[in-house]
């Protein structure tokens, strides 16, 4: 589904207007924010006999959210903030700080520059950037600009980065210096006019900042020599035009706010166009969720731990969208693979929120100063973007005090579909139930919903849905139900209370650390090697990433298993890249010459 096809924020399944009412009252309302209340256009019909409900009024959750009128966009939700939180810390990051007012003036002048290149409304603006203290900035920049804001990895290769240039369409990017050369590499650039390169230090001080810029280029040597003749700097950009040059566009819940690349449920990355709408109601929904257990506990000066990389659609949402949305310190973690960096700004800092994946959870448990730090202030551990084990929940739990409660989402859904009650004593091992405004069904290969108790396809219809995705019409009604339920891939189980269990996955894809990773990408990468005859990939368990790529390879020639790890770190990003390789003589194949990667995983004994 193209932009143009479908610019009224709905896609053609849209469902019902109307929604259920538990009766719960115990939502928190925001004065500002909630006045003048109508029904999202996409608010579906929740039958009354969905087993979940009961488990609303029991945990104190509201079945329903409720959301803004239609002239409404997230530029009320970041004005609201500006306004009430002014001279709160928004953001840490490397022992420097912006606070609400800064982001307010720094983002302003961000959109002003966007929108004195003859930007419009709805071009598509790329940022290439880990978490430091540019990325809320820019941001912030594009959407208060009217923009739609385009997600990149900055630890794609170069292929990988021209798909996603050529496909988005975006028209500006900023990167950060240490992938620029990635950028110069890549052979399709799009339609990428304007180049901003930001340097890690910007942002940290006049004194501090040169110092880490300079370290990084010439004492760690993290800045690979790069020629972007016509590109500018962050810092060029943020001075180039004044804030009070910012002419604020005219949005609503309808417009495109976010492309949020994603394999979907299989093929090549796509871009989810996740809507205005489609953002406030998956903050609402957490919110809704957050509140249950700590309205009366929660306040502005909880600090919540951004370790995730904000270009996840997770962290994009919990620890950006919704942390902002509180009026949280955002503490951004630059590198998270440096677990002693990281222990050490938990201690300096005591993070009432810790949204990780299971890989972040088991390292930390696995460091013993981790077990050291005081959790007094710590309120919530929030596991998403790949099922977290669990023994790494016990071992958690017994360092904490407190479980890992865990949701699932994908990028499609903004990405939050359901949640374990925040006040749940124990892991559950579940994903929970539906978010409030949301409805689950399980269902069959002929769409039928299967009882309680049976496995199906998970297939959610709320909010949070996206419009759809970018150029792809066709893939993007066959991802929808003729009801107009999303279809997520994940086979699960729902118990007679509502909790959901995903026991599998319907298509082949693969989750590195929360990433998803699809065989037909690995594959097509590593048969450019001219040593391989045919490759299947599959992914085997791993205690350390959930799952890791393999490889199933028919080779010619005396190719090594090393020479054919070290093509895949020059064609894959690190967690899409294979770890195993195996030699065979012939690959597993249907009668029309289909891989089979379910004889692959037999062979692993997986099936």
């Amino acid at each position: 589904m193209t932009d143009n096809a479908n610019n009224s924020g709905t896609n053609k399944n849209a469902p019902d207007q109307t929604s259920v009412n538990s009766g719960n009252d115990h939502a928190h309302k925001d004065e500002q924010m909630m006045s003048d209340m109508t029904a999202f256009p996409t608010m579906p019909t929740i039958p009354s006999d969905r087993p979940w409900l009961d488990a609303y009024e029991r945990y104190s959750i509201d079945a329903t959210i409720d959301m803004p009128d239609d002239e409404t966009s997230l530029l009320e939700v970041f004005e609201r903030n500006f306004r009430r939180y002014g001279q709160k810390t928004a953001y840490i990051c490397m022992g420097a700080s912006i606070t609400f007012k800064q982001l307010d003036l720094y983002s302003r002048q961000i959109a002003s520059y966007l929108q004195s290149l003859g930007l419009d409304k709805g071009d598509k603006v790329g940022v290439m950037m880990p978490n430091i203290l540019q990325y809320p900035i820019v941001m912030l920049g594009i959407i208060r600009a009217g923009m739609v804001l385009v997600n990149v990895n900055p630890l794609y290769t170069s292929r990988e980065l021209s798909h996603q240039l050529h496909d988005s369409g975006a028209k500006a990017l900023f990167i950060v210096e240490n992938f620029a050369k990635t950028y110069q590499d890549a052979e399709d650039k799009g339609q990428v006019e304007h180049v901003i390169v930001c340097k890690i230090g910007d942002m940290l001080g006049s004194v501090k900042g040169v110092v880490v810029n300079l370290v990084a280029r010439h004492i760690k040597k993290m800045i690979p020599a790069y020629n972007l003749p016509d590109s500018i700097s962050f810092k060029q950009a943020l001075g180039a035009v004044s804030a009070s040059k910012y002419k604020r566009p005219d949005l609503s819940l309808d417009d495109v706010a976010l492309l949020q690349y994603t394999g979907g449920t299989t093929g090549v990355a796509k871009g989810a166009m996740l809507s205005h709408g489609n953002l406030v109601a998956n903050m609402l929904q957490i919110s809704v969720l957050i509140n249950s257990a700590f309205e009366d506990d929660i306040n502005s000066d909880d600090v919540i731990l951004t370790a995730l990389p904000l270009y996840h659609v997770f962290s994009f949402m919990v620890c950006g969208m919704y942390g902002m949305y509180q009026g949280f310190t955002g503490l951004l973690i630059p590198n998270p693979r440096d677990l002693d960096g990281l222990i050490k700004e938990m201690d300096k800092y005591k993070p009432s929120f810790i949204p990780a994946v299971n890989t972040l959870f088991n390292g930390l448990v696995h460091k013993d100063s981790f077990a050291e730090l005081d959790f007094s202030n710590l309120k919530a551990s929030i596991g998403g973007g790949m099922s977290v084990l669990p023994s790494v929940a016990k071992e958690w739990h017994k360092i904490t005090g407190l479980p890992i409660v865990e949701g699932y989402g994908l990028s499609e859904t903004s990405p939050v579909v359901a949640f374990n009650p925040m006040t749940i004593a124990e892991f559950t091992g579940k994903i929970g139930i539906p978010a409030s405004s949301t409805d689950i069904v399980l269902i069959d290969e002929e769409e039928e919903e299967v009882a309680i108790g049976e496995r199906g396809e998970i297939c959610v219809k709320g909010p949070q849905v996206m419009i759809g995705y970018q150029n792809r019409p066709e893939e993007t009604a066959n991802t929808f139900t003729k009801t107009g339920y999303l279809k997520t891939g994940d086979i699960g189980i729902m118990d007679e209370k509502g909790f959901i269990k995903i026991v599998d996955r319907k298509k082949d894809m693969i989750i590195v650390s929360g990433f998803n990773v699809y065989p037909n990408e690995i594959e097509e990468a590593m048969s450019e090697h001219p040593d391989i005859v045919e490759c299947g990939a599959i992914g085997i368990p791993s205690d350390e990433r959930g799952e890791d790529p393999k490889l199933f390879v028919v080779k010619k020639g005396d190719v090594t298993e090393k020479e054919l790890l070290d093509f895949g770190k020059k064609q894959l990003t690190g967690y899409k890249r294979p770890r195993h390789i195996q030699f065979v003589d012939e690959l597993p194949k249907s009668n029309v010459g289909k891989i089979l990667r379910k004889e692959l995983r037999k062979m692993e004994g997986l099936e």
